[in-house]
């Protein structure tokens, strides 16, 4: 994908936005969420977004447009609900490409810069180097598709590991108590996925390379919005997060 079409993209969702807000954000109002799919949310043409912010940003290294557009209109219809605030950061996680391909991205929502790009890991059972099954249920060992707010830090048996909050009951809203969490894991590596043809698996974390998670972890950190994608048809038919209207 060009600069150009991501410009276009990340434009969107800072235009209906606006300047994101400093110290902890997205805190999810727990009222807004049984409503969000009633909610009428106004809808900019990404066309006029860009002509009104000229916002560049870097390639994204392999992110398909149709995943940053659904990831940007996801997030643009859950802060315009009020079901989160504006958030700093945007990560995108699209879990229909292999393990063995740097499949996370992080972008800086005010500036519409790309920060990382990262191989990332999905559940045990949810694939071997393609992932292909899904789920919210504890004890799954499953990664989980939608909207997630990354709330606090804290230290445990995966070492310095960030909560995700999940905001789409049925597809993620158990997240907290499942302990999925963001952290740094030894079998995400470059070299194991050449040796055994997949990267290591998680729990249903998204676990990243170790030398780069807690960079990550503090960039996101406190509000950072989540969206992990994959073309799961009950998913795609029914998040509210999806249906506020077409970008």
């Amino acid at each position: 994908m060009n600069g150009r079409v991501s410009s276009v993209l990340i434009a969107t969702i800072v235009c209906l936005t606006g300047a994101a807000s400093t110290g902890v954000s997205s805190e999810v109002k727990p009222s807004v969420r049984a409503s969000v799919a009633h909610a009428a949310v106004p809808v900019v043409a990404a066309s006029a977004a860009a002509a009104r912010f000229a916002i560049t940003v870097e390639s994204s290294k392999g992110l398909s447009a149709d995943v940053l557009r659904l990831a940007t209109s996801a997030v643009s219809c859950a802060v315009n609900s009020g079901a989160i605030e504006k958030p700093q950061t945007l990560t995108v996680i699209d879990y229909s490409l292999p393990s063995t391909e740097p499949r996370l991205w992080v972008f800086d929502v005010p500036s519409g810069r790309m920060l990382f790009n990262e191989l990332v890991a999905h559940g045990r059972n949810t694939g071997e180097n393609m992932a292909t099954s899904f789920s919210d249920a504890m004890n799954s060992r499953q990664s989980s598709l939608g909207l997630f707010v990354a709330r606090d830090t804290y230290v445990g048996s995966n070492g310095y590991s960030l909560r995700l909050d999940g905001l789409e009951p049925g597809f993620n809203s158990h997240a907290l108590e499942r302990a999925i969490v963001m952290h740094g894991a030894p079998y995400v590596d470059e070299a194991l996925a050449k040796q055994q043809g997949r990267i290591g698996r998680s729990w249903g974390c998204p676990a990243l390379r170790e030398a780069i998670a807690r960079d990550v972890i503090d960039t996101v950190r406190g509000g950072g919005v989540i969206f992990s994608y994959y073309p799961d048809e009950k998913w795609l038919s029914s998040s509210h997060f999806l249906k506020c209207g077409n970008v």
